[in-house]
This record gives structure tokens, C-alpha cells and sequence, in this order.
């Protein structure tokens, strides 16, 4: 009997102690997520901020830009108009000379004693006095005239000056905002660039270390052969699982991008340089373009967002790698994966 109780007494029950730490990991992931949630969260009220102040910044621009247009008109106005004063008060002095000079050149009455001239002398004393004054009035006349003129000159003047400057603070104002419009438009360019890495990145976790599947700068590389057949556009059945793991990652990436941002996948089919002619596809060109075609209605059929995908074909014109060797032609034979913005 005291080994039976010995026995029971080494039974240890381990269950409370799992379930406890089962319990606190569990937290801990509910912790983390709720800080994913919340970071995701205010990461999209600070770019539609952005976007905000971007629809601001491009609305002044385009205000400046036509009130600058309006000056340039006014300016060109007022310069003419200052150019028809300036001929205006051209004739005007020249009228005025000439009247001077006309008056300079009447001859002074003689002192003539006949006294039965006297009479004729003096109605012609009296006519050119007459003459004279006319004369003197008129070059009065006329230098109030070009008074007057000298005065709107001066005014035109001063309103041509006034658009000028309004017309320099115009354009310093048009440069600095279109200096902040580079730099949101380029935190913009950031922005998708950081989501392009994040979304290649999880494409490598999701696909795994494949030789087949590659990044090479801002393109996510397949080889053709993980979808498709030599000479086929139709996805081979082995190709579902990667297309799946594809189409959940745009999936993801479809609900991380904020609205404001108008990103698209491209998919772009290439091909190598053997020729091919058959009643499908008569070139290179429709091959490639049908495998881009294919690969974009599969990820439509599985839920991504028509307008987030582009298909291209660019048959064998884009190679990455020209040595003719039967390496280079399979590396030539490709998908690419491109997010940009439309």
C-alpha cells in the first residue's frame, strides 16, 4: 500500500500551468494586434491629412497662376496704351512748335506817317495782333493738353509699376508653392515606395526562397514556368497555390494603402526571343500580352479590385539578359510584378 500511494503521489498535473501560459500568450498577441490596429489607424489619418494640404497646395497654384495670367494681359494693356499717350504728346509738342513758329514769323507793323494808309494799317495792325493771340491761344490750349497727358503718363506709369511688383510677388509666391508641391508630391512617392517593400516583402515570406521567383529593383520577378507551359497562356493546375498566395497579398495591400493614393499592380508578360507563330498567337507580342491577361483575371476572379491592376505584354523586347544561352532565354521568359501609381 505505501508504494500505491508513492505512485499517485509522483501523478504531477501539468494542465493549470498550460492553460496559464497558453492564457498569457494569447494576450500578448491580442496586445499586439490592438497596437498594429492603432498604428495602422493613425498612419492613415496622417496621409489623408497629406493628401489634404496636396489638394491645397495644387488649388493655389492654379488661383496664382491665373491672376498672374491676368496681370501679364493688364500689363500689356497699360504698356500700350502708355505707347499711344507717348505719340499722342509727340504731336502735340510738334503742333505747339510750329504754332510757336508761325506766330515768331508774322511780320511788326511799320511806322508808316502817310496818313492815307493809316486806316489800312491799322485794320491790318489789328488783324495780325488778332492772329496772335489765336496763336498764343491755342499753344496755351495745347500745353494744357500736354499737361494733362504728362499726368496720365505718370498715372499708367505708376499702375504699371504697381503690376509689376504685384506681378514678381506673384511668381516668388507660384515658386514656393510649387516647391511644397514637390515636396509633398515626393513624400507621396515615399510613401508607395514604402508600401511596394513591404508588400515584396511579404510576397518572399508568403512564397518562400524559391530560385524561381526573384526581386530585381522595384519589379517582383516570376519565371513564367511557375504559371505557365512553354507556348501557353492557360495557368498550369501546380500554378494555383502561387496565384493564391498572390492574390491574398494584394488583398492585404489593397486594405493597408489609404484611398487618397491612386496605386495599381502592373503585370507585365515578356517572353525570349524564339520565335513563335501559331493560330493563337501569331507573335511573340499576343503571348506575353495573354499570360498578363491571364494572371490579372485570376486575381479578379479571386476579389482584387479591377482598378488596382494593369496587364501589359511586352513579347522579347524587354530581356534581362542578352547571352543567347538557354539560361538566359528561361530568364527572359517572365511575370513582373510592378505597384506604382496611376
Amino acid at each position: 500500500m505505501a508504494l500505491g500511494r508513492r505512485g499517485r503521489d509522483r501523478g504531477i498535473d501539468y494542465w493549470p500551468g498550460f492553460v496559464d501560459a497558453l492564457s498569457t500568450l494569447l494576450m500578448v498577441f491580442v496586445f499586439l494586434l490592438s497596437v498594429f490596429a492603432l498604428t495602422q489607424f493613425f498612419l492613415t489619418q496622417e496621409m489623408t491629412g497629406k493628401n489634404s494640404m496636396l489638394q491645397r497646395l495644387q488649388a493655389q497654384i492654379r488661383q496664382l497662376t491665373d491672376l498672374l495670367a491676368l496681370e501679364k494681359v493688364s500689363g500689356q494693356t497699360t504698356a500700350g496704351e502708355m505707347a499711344a499717350l507717348r505719340a499722342s504728346l509727340d504731336a502735340t509738342s510738334a503742333e505747339r512748335d510750329r504754332l510757336r513758329a508761325d506766330a515768331a514769323r508774322l511780320p511788326a507793323v511799320p511806322a508808316v506817317p502817310d496818313t492815307s494808309r493809316e486806316d489800312a494799317l491799322s485794320r491790318e495792325a489789328a488783324l495780325q495782333k488778332d492772329a496772335t493771340a489765336s496763336a498764343l491761344a491755342q499753344v496755351e490750349l495745347l500745353n494744357e493738353q500736354i499737361a494733362a497727358l504728362r499726368r496720365q503718363m505718370a498715372a499708367l506709369e505708376e499702375a504699371l509699376n504697381a503690376s509689376e511688383t504685384r506681378n514678381t510677388e506673384s511668381q516668388s509666391r507660384i515658386t514656393d508653392l510649387g516647391r511644397r508641391l514637390n515636396v509633398a508630391l515626393a513624400q507621396r512617392v515615399q510613401e508607395l515606395n514604402r508600401f511596394r517593400s513591404e508588400f515584396f516583402g511579404r510576397l518572399r515570406e508568403i512564397l518562400g526562397n524559391r530560385p524561381d521567383v526573384r526581386i530585381e529593383g522595384d519589379r517582383f520577378v516570376f519565371q513564367s514556368e511557375v504559371f505557365f507551359d512553354q507556348g501557353s497562356a492557360t495557368p498550369r493546375p501546380e500554378a494555383t497555390t502561387a496565384l493564391d498566395k498572390l492574390a491574398g497579398a494584394i488583398l492585404q495591400l489593397e486594405k493597408e494603402i489609404p484611398p487618397d493614393i491612386d496605386w495599381a499592380l502592373r503585370v507585365d508578360g515578356h517572353t525570349d526571343n524564339r520565335p513563335i507563330a501559331t493560330p493563337q498567337f501569331p507573335s511573340n507580342w499576343e503571348l506575353s500580352a495573354a499570360r498578363a491577361i491571364a494572371v490579372v483575371q485570376y486575381l479578379v476572379a479571386k476579389g482584387v479590385s479591377p482598378r488596382h491592376l494593369i496587364a501589359a505584354g511586352f513579347g522579347e523586347y524587354q530581356p534581362v539578359d542578352t547571352s543567347g544561352t538557354e539560361a538566359a532565354a528561361a530568364r527572359n521568359r517572365r511575370i513582373e510584378l510592378k505597384l506604382t501609381e496611376r
